[in-house]
């Protein structure tokens, strides 16, 4: 059956790579990369620091026509130009019904968003800050301002393409995240989402590819690097402490 919505498949043309030696191309799971398909629903991006899942997703969010620094298409403020030019080596295929809205979350510039609204505020627009709860992201916490943005600015028929969302939040609100997911997800919401937190990858209907120096696999939940070593960790804690102290 054919998917309606959304982004379907991303391509990698290997052909107009310089050198592979120089960045981002030098990132191991890049290295034998060429293709992966998005879900419907949910997909995910697993994998240890330093694999790429940044570098992957924020190539699709600008691909896509999100700001880099992140926000919604709207947004187009620059801080710092820090992002890679991967994207112009993707190719991602969409569905023939587009999204009618979307954001793209990084935690690592979500106080530049935040300031960047309330410059939007400022301007003749009127207040923007009410599509994020009417409260200023800066008069909040961390965990505050983005639960914020998932429960005001969030709806559904629309993209999420979000880099460690889990970076504000508690294990508690990462729950409650799964909860939001589904709502949206109810109203064909999609999202896609780099993550190191098992909470958040437990979304049951979901693709996971998982990066590693061996390059980018689809698995399993149970099967991921992040998994495993949150449940030895939480399963036989008191050994595991001992020997990370040399205790042992």
């Amino acid at each position: 059956m054919v998917k309606k919505r959304g982004l379907l498949t991303l391509s990698f043309n290997r052909d107009k790579i310089a050198s592979s030696r120089e960045y981002p191309f030098n990132i191991p799971a890049l290295r034998n990369f060429s293709s992966l398909e998005f879900h419907p629903k949910v997909t995910y991006l697993s994998g240890e620091n330093g694999m790429g899942k940044s570098t992957l997703i924020e190539a699709i969010a600008v691909n896509c026509g999100f700001n880099p620094e992140g926000g919604s298409k709207n947004f187009n403020f620059a801080t710092r130009a820090s992002h890679s030019v991967l994207h112009e080596y993707i190719r991602i295929a969409r569905a023939p019904i587009r999204p009618k809205d979307g954001f793209f979350l990084r935690s690592e510039s979500f106080f530049n968003v935040g300031t960047n609204i309330e410059h939007l505020d400022e301007g003749p627009t009127g207040r923007v800050i009410q599509d994020y709860g009417g409260v200023s992201l800066h008069e909040q916490s961390h965990g505050e301002a983005f639960w914020a943005l998932f429960i005001h600015r969030f709806s559904g028929n629309a993209l999420y393409i979000l880099d460690e969302p889990e970076a504000a939040l508690s294990p508690m609100r990462q729950m409650a995240m799964l909860t939001r997911m589904h709502e949206l997800i109810q109203q064909d919401a999609q999202f896609i989402i780099a993550t190191h937190s098992p909470i958040v990858m437990a979304y049951p209907d979901a693709t996971i590819y998982e990066l590693s120096e061996k390059g980018i696999r689809k698995t399993s939940y149970t099967e991921t690097e992040n998994y495993k070593t949150s449940r030895q960790f939480i399963n036989n804690h008191e050994n595991m402490v001992k020997v990370l102290l040399g205790e042992s």
